[in-house]
C-alpha cells in the first residue's frame, strides 16, 4: 500500500503534467467501474465536464446533464459521499429513475479553493461492483487536489 502522503504526491504529479483527463483515466483503471467522471453544478444540473469510459465511447445523453433532484450527486453534496455497490438493492434509492439503471456509484464532492461547492468526482457503472475503502480513500483524495486544475467558469 502506498502511503497518504506519496499518492497525494503522485496525483499532484499526474495532475500538473497529464491534466484531469489523464487523472481520470489513471483513477478509472484502479476500480472495475466503466466510467470516472467529473460533474459540475450549476443552477441545480449537473453538467458532466469530464468523463473516463474505459470503452471509449462518447458520454451516454442521458448521464450528460442530469437535474440534481433525481442525481445520486445530491446525496454526495448532502453527506460528503455516497457509496452503493448496486443501486436497485439500495432502499435509499427509492423512487429515484436512475435506481437501478446506474448500478453502482460511488461519488465525492468537489470543493473550490474558496469552499464553493463545484460538483462531484464519481466511479459509476451499469453493472454492480464494490469498491474497497482503500480505494474510496483515494478518490476522497483526488477529489481534494483536482479542483485547482479544474475549468473556473
Amino acid at each position: 500500500m502506498i502511503h497518504a502522503s506519496a499518492s497525494r504526491e503522485l496525483l499532484l504529479v499526474m495532475l500538473r503534467q497529464s491534466g484531469v483527463a489523464e487523472t481520470l483515466r489513471e483513477l478509472n483503471a484502479r476500480v472495475p467501474h466503466r466510467y470516472t467522471g467529473i460533474y459540475r453544478l450549476r443552477d441545480g444540473l449537473l453538467t458532466n465536464i469530464f468523463l473516463h469510459d474505459k470503452q471509449g465511447e462518447a458520454t451516454p445523453t442521458a448521464l450528460a446533464i442530469v437535474p440534481l433532484d433525481i442525481s445520486f450527486c445530491q446525496f454526495v453534496f448532502r453527506d460528503q459521499l455516497f457509496r452503493t455497490d448496486n443501486s436497485a438493492q439500495d432502499k435509499r434509492l427509492d423512487g429515484n429513475p436512475f435506481q437501478g439503471q446506474v448500478m453502482a456509484y460511488h461519488g465525492v464532492p468537489l470543493v473550490d479553493g474558496s469552499g464553493e461547492l463545484y460538483g462531484s468526482l464519481c466511479h459509476f457503472d451499469l453493472q454492480p461492483w464494490g469498491i474497497s475503502d482503500e480505494e474510496f480513500e483515494h478518490l476522497q483524495l483526488a477529489a481534494l487536489l483536482m479542483p485547482e486544475f479544474l475549468p473556473k467558469q
